[in-house]
């Protein structure tokens, strides 16, 4: 439902590519290559899908394209093991093709933005495999963190660090003549070795690949586990309680800064706004707020937002620590629903325990499909109605449910590290359904090859091209609020105000005249005094259609 004499009243031009603070307002989408749009035909995602389409993602209302990585990889961890930072991996396509992508999507008003992976490289890397080729005490081995094991025997793990995907951080070599060698570090997979960031090398090495691509008219990075880089040379325990700020063996250390600081240094090297978003989960608020000083990364990613259930006074308690978590340094906050890390929120908030926690996920979770989609998008308005950056995972704007995977397919590290019993992250990484009734949906794959993860039978309805079709659907209404939010000078201004409607509702104004009310509660509760309702999430209900908001869900209304 929109106001069309609200939304011209408040329109003004939208910026252009050259605006040096596109990335404090910009609505993101999150590309996974592999399972957006297959332009070959062989079941994988590929440049060539995305270029096709292209008009889909401008007609959506999106400012950049953040791609998950693009380059050569064994997969081990989804792309993730980088193995050469300069290329593309073939599965998708080639570098002159990245390069036309971004120039095609620029051309359009998009820019792009990269993954890169600091703490870690593919174990088939060609300065890991020197290392494992020359030895021990080599300097090749000086770029890792190869170490003896304890013990008289070297059999000993070197400590007892655990891995972010579960069990042991610790991998043994084996010499040339068979016998048991040093360990070396990992803090995700054996095929993930971790990086020295105290040698030279490594810090010059990524800082010419950020030239590499901003030479190439990349907008952006993406900065992966971004305060996992530095290690103490000393490798201690960890024992008893929980290390002082700072003093962690393996994270947030303060020698990150420095490192962040010279990536910022390379990234104002370049005309236009190349900005460094943090990939930063931290509990600490004034540790997390350093990496978004002046000199360091633009934004980070806000994940306590959506690790949130359904519940009022849990989300208004982490938008104003999010908020407050900015204030200090003048940065803008970030809000996004999913990734591909996370249960999609047509599930999640069906759930009864609708937050999230890797350590809860469980394969045959039930859930209430009908009422998560009442949920998701309720919540897709209220944080595109939140003053920062807003981010999209590809297929939200569908109302895309996790996808239960038979487990026989399921090829995420983390499922099996988990012993099975973490169903893991692939089934928010299925390809998208783009048109059709049934598999592959318009995904571009040729008749009788099978998409690299299957998709579910009862797709057809979340169709891209179904619901473009559909004023009611998830699609037009992400639409919709994309193109008021970028329209209309309250929803671009920073500041947010609360009122006070009840217990089970969030209530703020942004900027004079627009207001967003979501209710979480069970009830319908009553509105305030409005003009016009700009968009709702549900059709308000009494008053001529203004007077009454539903449970679940979310309404921007003209004061």
């Amino acid at each position: 439902m929109l106001d069309t004499e609200v939304l011209t009243r408040g329109a003004r031009p939208v910026p252009g590519t050259d605006d040096p603070l596109w990335w404090r307002s910009a609505v993101i989408y999150q590309l996974y290559v592999r399972s957006f749009a297959d332009g070959n035909g062989d079941g994988t995602g590929d440049l060539a899908g995305v270029r096709a389409r292209l008009g889909y993602l401008k007609d959506l209302g999106v400012d950049a394209i953040w791609f998950n990585p693009w380059y050569p990889s064994p997969l081990a961890d989804g792309g993730y093991d980088v193995q050469d930072y300069r290329d593309i991996d073939p599965r998708f396509g080639s570098l002159q093709e990245a390069e036309q992508l971004i120039e095609e999507a620029l051309a359009l008003g998009i820019r792009t933005i990269i993954d890169v992976v600091p703490n870690h490289i593919s174990d088939q890397h060609p300065w890991f495999q020197a290392a494992l080729a020359a030895g021990p005490g080599s300097p090749e081995r000086e770029r890792f963190w190869f170490h003896p094991g304890r013990g008289a025997d070297g059999s000993g793990i070197p400590t007892d660090w655990v891995s972010s995907f579960q069990g042991e951080t610790w991998t043994r070599t084996t010499n040339p003549d068979g016998t048991p060698g040093e360990w070396y570090l990992h803090l995700f997979t054996p095929e993930q070795p971790d990086l020295n960031w105290n040698h030279p090398d490594v810090r010059r090495e990524h800082e010419d690949i950020l030239r590499f691509w901003f030479d190439r008219g990349v907008a952006g990075v993406r900065i992966d586990s971004a305060a996992l880089p530095v290690k103490d040379p000393a490798l201690p325990q960890l024992e008893g309680n929980a290390p002082a700020p700072g003093a962690h063996p393996h994270v947030d250390r303060d020698e990150l800064h420095d490192i962040y600081r010279a990536w910022r240094r390379v990234a104002d090297e370049y005309d236009g706004t190349r900005v460094l978003v943090g990939e930063v989960w931290l509990d600490d608020a004034e540790r997390f707020a350093r990496y978004l000083r002046h000199d360091e990364m633009h934004t980070a990613f806000n994940f306590d937002f959506m690790t949130q259930p359904w519940n009022a006074a849990a989300m208004r308690a982490s938008v104003e620590r999010t908020l407050a978590e900015h204030a200090p340094v003048g940065a803008p906050a970030t809000w996004v629903l999913s990734n591909h890390d996370i249960t999609r929120p047509v599930t999640r908030y069906g759930r009864a325990d609708s937050g999230f926690s890797f350590a809860r996920k469980r394969f045959g979770t039930p859930t209430d499909i009908a009422r998560g989609t009442r949920r998701a998008r309720a919540a897709a308005l209220l944080t595109a109605a939140l003053p920062g950056s807003l981010y999209i995972y590809q297929g939200d704007e569908l109302g895309l449910p996790e996808a239960e995977l038979p487990r026989d397919v399921i090829q995420d590290p983390m499922h099996f590290r988990s012993g099975g019993v973490d169903p893991g992250r692939d089934g928010c990484r299925v390809p998208l359904p783009w048109s059709g009734n049934r598999p592959p949906y318009g995904f571009g794959t040729a008749a009788g090859t099978r998409t690299w993860l299957p998709q579910p039978a009862d797709w057809g309805a979340l169709a891209a091209e179904t619901q473009e079709a559909d004023p009611a659907s998830m699609l037009s209404l992400y639409r919709a609020a994309l193109r008021l939010r970028r329209t209309l000078d309250d929803l671009r201004a920073d500041e947010l105000h609360w009122l006070e409607l009840g217990a089970d509702v969030l209530a703020f104004r942004r900027g004079e005249r627009t207001l967003s009310v979501t209710n979480l509660g069970a009830t319908p509760v009553p509105l305030p005094a409005h003009r016009a309702v700009l968009l709702a999430s549900a059709s308000p209900a009494g008053d001529e259609g203004g007077g009454i908001l539903p449970p679940d869900s979310t309404v921007w209304l003209a004061l």
